[in-house]
């Protein structure tokens, strides 16, 4: 190993099981986990994926302002572009885990972020070469979105990896936190830029993000092995694989159609947002950014937070609690059409309590799905979980573009919020709302 003394060079063992815990001498005290931050592997993938995460951000506002007011996008197309970023999950998100399972993860990463870079640095040259459009948005977005496939099913997969089993929820709550501090300053950051430069040229920072990622994931230091192909291994079986290992599981299966129905009826109020704000309200792009910086920080509190309330509340119920806040805080959105003069303070706490509900929703079935699935399979759980759940936002994207153009934006918003309220039953009636603990192995 090149740095035989960092921790985060080698494989951690793997966790004992209840019989071999059974073993262990009772006078023995028990060892203490170290902390996360001491692995400079982890620390290396948390610092890349935080650029990653800022430039996104400041590419998410950025991009809805360049195709609204620069390239005066229908709600349609609006509709259409937020399809394009998320078509990806749809039609590879499968595949894709069962590839990365044969791959190294580190390349894989370090790949996906310079398509990304590329493609998104070629919206400022389209801009001033005076040839940009809205289908080429789609195009490129097609692109990122596709990359995006990639690493983020392959992070997923590769944290457990890089640390001990008892550290995958701190390691799942450091990058939640670094990716809502980026929610915070990425719109503001966007929002100030858009007030003194054009959109085509804040688009570049977020290219700019996933080059300093690239370089970031480029210098962990983890060798790992060449995936072992055997005779009889197909694609097809091993897709199969993954899925049956989700949709076997009761508890998994339940987390997968609630967050399903959730991104998709949920799906047909943000992808209005930008027109709902920039055009209903008629606020400019700064406000814009500024009300979903300090929304973000709900999600900051949320990730920071999100152990302890696991540990007060219980395991399982927590995803309950936390669906039913993410579902209820975006009536706030249309409510705030009927009272423009408190437009702004409604966006935000609804924005606020969405986004750390969300959180610690993301950070509880997260790792809860990493600590019961077998290493071998993580690629392909993670894809499977992705293709349904993010399979379903293009739909909406769609959806909420066609249903916004013909019967308004706000009567749309109130559809989609209502939906996602009564999507909440398929974990308010669960098992999930008794369990204090959720267990630690595959539980059919």
């Amino acid at each position: 190993m090149p740095e035989p003394a960092d921790a985060s060079s080698r494989e951690p063992a793997r966790a004992s099981t209840p019989m071999e815990s059974a073993q262990v001498d009772a006078a023995t005290p028990p060892r203490r986990t170290p902390s996360v931050w001491r692995n400079r592997s982890y620390v290396r993938l948390w610092i890349g994926e935080t650029f990653s995460q800022a430039g996104e951000q400041v590419g998410t506002l950025a991009i809805p302002v360049l195709a609204v007011l620069v390239l005066n996008a229908t709600a349609q197309q609006v509709g259409l572009l937020s399809a394009a970023e998320t078509l990806a999950f749809l039609v590879i998100g499968l595949p894709v885990g069962a590839w990365v399972d044969r791959m190294r993860k580190r390349r894989v990463m370090m790949t996906a972020d310079a398509v990304r870079a590329l493609a998104l640095a070629s919206i400022p040259v389209l801009w001033w070469s005076g040839l940009l459009q809205v289908w080429q948005l789609f195009v490129i977005g097609a692109v990122v979105g596709g990359a995006t496939v990639f690493f983020d099913v392959t992070y997923q997969s590769y944290v457990p990896r890089l640390v001990e089993p008892r550290q995958v929820t701190a390691a799942n709550s450091g990058l939640e936190t670094s990716a809502q501090v980026a929610r915070v300053g990425g719109p503001a950051a966007s929002g100030g830029l858009l007030a003194i430069m054009p959109a085509p040229l804040v688009v570049l920072a977020t290219s700019i993000g996933y080059v300093f990622s690239f370089g970031f994931v480029a210098s962990i230091r983890d060798a790992e092995p060449r995936h072992q192909k055997t005779p009889q291994a197909s694609l097809v079986r091993e897709i199969g694989e993954g899925l049956r290992f989700v949709f076997g599981n009761r508890l998994l299966r339940r987390i997968v159609m609630m967050t399903a129905a959730s991104n998709l009826f949920e799906g047909l109020v943000t992808v209005l947002m930008s027109l709902f704000v920039l055009r209903e309200l008629g606020l400019s792009p700064a406000v814009f950014g500024l009300i979903g910086a300090i929304g973000a920080i709900g999600g900051i509190l949320g990730a920071v937070s999100s152990s302890t309330l696991s540990r007060r509340i219980g395991e399982g119920r927590i995803i309950v609690v936390a669906a039913l806040v993410s579902a209820v805080s975006p009536f706030l959105i249309p409510v705030a059409a009927a009272v423009p003069s408190a437009a702004i303070v409604l966006l935000i706490v609804g924005e606020f309590f969405f986004m750390f509900a969300v959180v610690v929703y993301n950070v509880a079935q997260l790792s809860f799905r990493q600590r019961i699935c077998p290493p071998p399979l993580l690629g392909r759980m993670n894809a499977s979980i992705r293709f349904v759940v993010w399979g379903v936002i293009p739909i909406a994207g769609v959806g909420g573009g066609a249903l916004g153009g013909w019967i308004g934006i706000v009567p749309t918003m109130w559809i989609g919020c209502v939906l996602g309220l009564l999507s909440c039953s398929v974990v308010v009636f669960s098992p999930l709302v008794r369990l204090r603990q959720l267990p630690d192995a595959p539980d059919v």
